[in-house]
């Protein structure tokens, strides 16, 4: 009877025991979504313990009888990235945690391959590259590329005229033929296309964008001096949608089509079929210059991409796309009829282009990967009464061998690129009147990169590559790169570098076009040649809350010899173009930061700080069109019960230089400080589509608000009534007060104002 009695005495003090030990043990328990959408069957862990869940149809989970500690939340689910956080967990703690799983490649994780030409981790890279994806630009949707690209911190779509739109891009203020842009690697976005063809990239086929800033030449070769983006475009298979759509329509009268369909053909083949369709067709006048505010557009651009199964997963993939454009801007009683007449202004711009690229590893043990691609670009154009027509054929190949032997990581490679340019100005022509002298440019080239881990810490890459331009004769570039990773949260890379580049000047200078300006050649433009320095730190964290954090600060500096750059001011008549007799820079810091709160806040935001100058005879000056500050930022909320997610996103620009007609011209010399913000409400209740609706340029501002006037002599846009003396210079006159001509490159930012917008987006 006692042998009893004391066990049930035991038994009772044990369970006691058991109950108050509970009772202080910890809980955690919260929402998992993918992409904002509740997400079940998702594995939630504490790592080296027994304690694990997964989420229910409605993506919550509930972890309970924690004892107390310090702990690492492991968050997973097929097609998506692991997500790790540290936690501190005191007695009796009940914490909430909810996370967003983001697809594989959407996080700090990404494969890139643009700094090195190979397929590595990004914290892997001992080359600094940012990468966006969709999700990224569709907190403010844009109808193409080149205008989604305003929200990346230092790189800033830079239209170049007030009448056409047509644009490049600038990276930490270099104008846009220091960019290059590569579709999957491939050099075929350049020189006329980055004038008209930038506009004509679907956005419904694009994986992931990646932009390396500063000089490149050592793998790309010539344009990639002041940094350069590559366009990914999708895989067709694997998480691809089947098909999914982007409709979208303003209140301007602008409407906006993305479509993309991925299906298998056979056994062996899966294909990727991207569609484009743009049309605005409704002139606007606000700024009551009687010119359009937007140029009018129609284009269509389809895209299709092919991926074949070989044996021992060899890669092979064929693509191609084909762009046709129809745009105009002018007076506003402009039509076709008035097409290259001198009675009503306009610029009527018709672009035919296509594309075929590729990449084939060649079925031989060493891995041999070879790239080709080819694009014809047709450009008839009217700008006023002037007619430009042009032609620009590029081929381009190359052979890359990738292989890793002990700590090295060997990448050689050979390349070879052909450009044909004919247009009907006198940069093709012969000697005699009715000749004809197309540009042919041979760009063979040989690269070699070292990649050498000396440890898990320490990285060190050395490159070399020698080009040999037919016009030019030999370019050499070479250069390095170290990474340090002092621990999984922080990184710190030094790059180092040159670059070159050969001018082409009307592919490069609109206004050389419109009648407005001619063109001068002082002496031979020899290549421009850049040096650069680039310094780059990443940290990242996870506070106790399971907020994460991470920032990205950069700083940089390129010098330059030769510079070739556009003289606006020694006659208001003319662009002079010659080497620099001395010497340019382009030097600054950034800052880039990412932040995700636990209670569905994000934050994307970025800072750069920099100066452009120009130095010769002694004399320093900020160079033409180039900003000394800019800052980008997309903050994101989701109100989780109402499925729905607000983004505000904006960017704001200093002052930059702008070119005058003269010491007479009205006209600030600098533009004002000036900025675009967009707000998005985009509602996901439902389990395959979306609507979004918002207001863009919620500010309203254009630069007709700062200026009496944008385009000068916009009354007389033939120069009718403008008189000149006899060196070629306006004179003043009553019909003329400031002794002007008429000269629509005085421009710095969109003069489209406040709009609102709606679409819908549909994935199955």
């Amino acid at each position: 009877m006692n042998i009893y009695l004391r066990a049930l005495i035991t038994g009772t003090f044990i369970l006691l025991n058991t109950k108050s030990i509970q009772a202080q043990q910890a809980c955690i328990s919260g929402l998992i979504t993918a992409d904002q959408v509740p997400k079940e069957q998702a594995s939630i862990r504490l790592n080296n313990t027994a304690y694990q869940s997964i989420t229910d149809s409605q993506g919550r989970y509930r972890l309970c009888a924690i004892p107390p500690g310090r702990y690492q939340v492991q968050v997973s689910a097929k097609g998506y990235k692991s997500i790790s956080r540290k936690l501190v967990l005191q007695a009796a703690d009940t914490l909430r945690l909810d996370l967003d799983l983001e697809k594989e490649g959407q996080t700090l994780e990404d494969v890139v391959v643009t700094g090195t030409l190979k397929e590595v981790s990004r914290l892997s890279s001992p080359v600094p590259v940012e990468v966006y994806t969709p999700a990224f630009f569709k907190k403010n949707p844009t109808p193409n590329i080149f205008e989604a690209l305003q929200n990346v911190n230092g790189v800033r779509p830079q239209i170049n005229c007030n009448v056409c739109n047509t644009g490049d891009i600038h990276i930490n203020g270099l104008e846009g033929p220091y960019t290059m842009v590569l579709i999957d690697g491939m050099p075929i976005v350049s020189s006329l296309s980055t004038v008209y063809g930038l506009s004509g990239i679907p956005n419904a086929i694009v994986e992931r964008i990646e932009v390396v800033k500063g000089p490149a030449s050592s793998l790309y070769g010539s344009e990639a001096v002041g940094g350069l983006i590559n366009i990914i475009t999708k895989n067709p298979g694997g998480q691809t949608p089947k098909w999914s759509a982007d409709l979208m329509g303003t209140s301007w009268g602008e409407y906006n089509a993305d479509l993309a369909l991925s299906t298998k053909v056979g056994k062996q083949a899966a294909v990727l079929t991207g569609v484009n369709y743009f049309n605005y067709q409704n002139p606007q006048d606000h700024n009551k210059d009687n010119f359009t505010d937007v140029t009018l557009q129609d284009r269509i651009s389809v895209f299709q991409k092919w991926n074949f199964k070989r044996k021992e997963a060899r890669f092979f993939s064929l693509a191609g796309r084909y762009l046709y454009e129809d745009r105009w801007g002018g007076e506003m009683n402009w039509n076709k009829s008035f097409r290259g007449g001198d009675s009503v202004y306009g610029e009527s711009i018709y672009t035919k282009r296509w594309e075929l690229l590729g990449k084939y590893q060649l079925p031989t043990r060493e891995r041999l990967m070879l790239s080709f691609s080819y694009n014809n670009h047709n450009q008839n154009s009217v700008y006023g009464k002037t007619i430009y027509q042009a032609q620009q054929n590029i081929s381009f190949g190359q052979l890359v061998w990738d292989k890793k032997w002990q700590q090295h990581d060997w990448l050689v490679g050979a390349a070879l690129r052909y450009t044909y340019y004919d247009d009907n100005t006198p940069a093709t022509a012969g000697i005699g009147q009715q000749s004809n002298n197309p540009s042919k440019t041979w760009l063979p080239g040989i690269f070699i990169q070292d990649e050498i881990t000396f440890n898990p810490m320490h990285k060190l890459l050395l490159g070399f590559r020698y080009d040999y331009n037919s016009l030019h004769g030999n370019i050499f570039t070479p250069r390095i790169a170290y990474k340090w990773t002092v621990n999984q949260n922080n990184t710190i890379r030094l790059n180092a570098g040159t670059g070159f580049r050969v001018v082409n000047l009307f592919t490069e200078e609109h206004a050389a076009l419109t009648g407005a300006r001619s063109v001068e050649v002082k002496n031979d433009l020899n290549p421009e040649r850049s040096y650069n320095i680039n310094l780059n730190y990443n940290k990242r964290f996870f506070l106790e809350s399971g907020t994460f954090m991470g920032f990205d600060f950069a700083a940089f500096y390129t010098f330059f010899n030769n510079r070739i750059v556009p003289d606006y001011e020694t006659d208001p008549n003319k662009i002079i173009y010659d080497n620099l007799n001395g010497y340019a820079q382009s030097k600054g810091i950034s800052l880039n930061a990412d932040i995700a709160w636990n209670n569905g806040l994000k934050l994307l935001a970025g800072g750069t700080l920099m100066s452009n100058t120009i130095t010769e005879n002694h004399s320093t000056m900020q160079q033409m069109l180039t900003e000394k500050f800019t800052a980008t930022w997309a903050l994101s909320y989701t109100i989780k019960p109402l499925k729905l997610v607000i983004d505000y996103t904006g960017n704001v620009y200093s002052p930059m230089r702008l070119p005058l007609l003269g010491k007479t011209d009205p006209r600030s010399a600098y533009s004002p400080w000036w900025s675009l913000q967009n707000i998005q409400f985009t509602y996901k209740g439902f389990k395959q589509f979306e609507i979004y609706a918002g207001i863009k340029n919620l500010l309203n501002w254009t630069p007709g608000k700062r200026s009496d006037f944008i385009i000068a002599r916009s009354e007389d846009p033939f120069d009718k009534k403008v008189h000149f003396d006899a060196h070629g210079n306006a004179l003043i006159t009553p019909d003329n007060p400031y002794g002007l001509t008429f000269d629509p490159s005085y421009v710095y930012a969109p003069n489209q104002g406040i709009r609102g917008f709606i679409g819908l987006r549909m994935s199955f």
